[in-house]
């Protein structure tokens, strides 16, 4: 088994339902792809974007879930909730949840086991700082931020590794190759060294992903797939990133 490639969008704080229609060209590109398609938008949005695309290949996800199953959490949602409305993945640790609202390792953990409760895939996100890759820290804060939020319980059925430089995200610019490839063989091999499945869980690349770039950092060892931001608004912008990483 190999890990199973993933073209992922987040939307974050944008779109409307006049947005919907962007859906139309990515279900048609996601549709008998070899790779899996993910859109994660406002909450308000999921349900009726899984009534849009009905029972397609095109996959609907959360954006964030809250680490108990319910309560007295005002403006939260639970994991079972997001899989009521028909999500089948949910991100967490985004870098703008850690940097916005003190997201610590441990509290992605709590999440990322309350999604696999759920039945939720845990997209995972990991990322440095500008000043963390500058003072040379890079790989220690991966590995760390790997360690604590991942779960125990995570397999390759219900767990993704999204690697997101952060000062790469929503900048325009891009590390190197050689910086993608030398984090993501980190991942892999801690990921290989920790769980039974590791050697088969997707890892993902995002920052400033883009139609231009796309292939050349699909070409990049143990790079799976990409989680995109800004480029996944639009279908003339997402799809050519579906069709790269479906030839890779």
């Amino acid at each position: 088994m190999a890990p199973r490639k993933l073209a992922a969008g987040n939307w974050k704080m944008n779109g409307t339902l006049a947005a919907l229609d962007q859906l139309d060209g990515m279900a048609a590109a996601a549709e008998g792809a070899s790779c899996d398609v993910l859109i994660c938008p406002p909450a308000l949005l999921i349900h009726p974007m899984i009534a849009r695309v009905g029972a397609g290949d095109l996959l609907i996800g959360g954006q964030d879930c809250h680490a108990a199953t319910q309560g007295a959490h005002t403006g939260e949602i639970a994991a079972a909730q997001l899989r009521d409305a028909g999500a089948t993945h949910v991100i967490l640790g985004h870098s703008e949840r850690r940097a916005d609202h003190g997201e610590t390792d441990a509290l992605v953990r709590a999440k990322a086991q309350a999604a696999h409760q759920a039945g939720l895939v845990a997209v995972i996100c990991l990322g440095e700082t500008e000043a963390q890759r500058d003072a040379g820290a890079t790989l220690d804060v991966i590995a760390t931020q790997l360690a604590g939020s991942v779960p125990d319980g995570a397999t390759a059925a219900n767990t993704v590794i999204a690697y997101e430089p952060v000062w790469a995200i929503g900048t325009g610019r891009t590390p190197t190759t050689a910086q993608i490839a030398e984090v993501h063989a980190l991942l892999r091999e801690r990921l290989t060294a920790r769980l039974e499945d590791g050697a088969d869980v997707a890892l993902l690349y995002g920052g400033s992903v883009k139609p231009t770039n796309a292939a050349e950092i699909f070409a990049i060892a143990h790079v799976n797939g990409a989680l995109v931001g800004g480029a996944s608004l639009k279908a003339a912008d997402f799809v050519p990133i579906i069709t790269a990483l479906d030839a890779a």
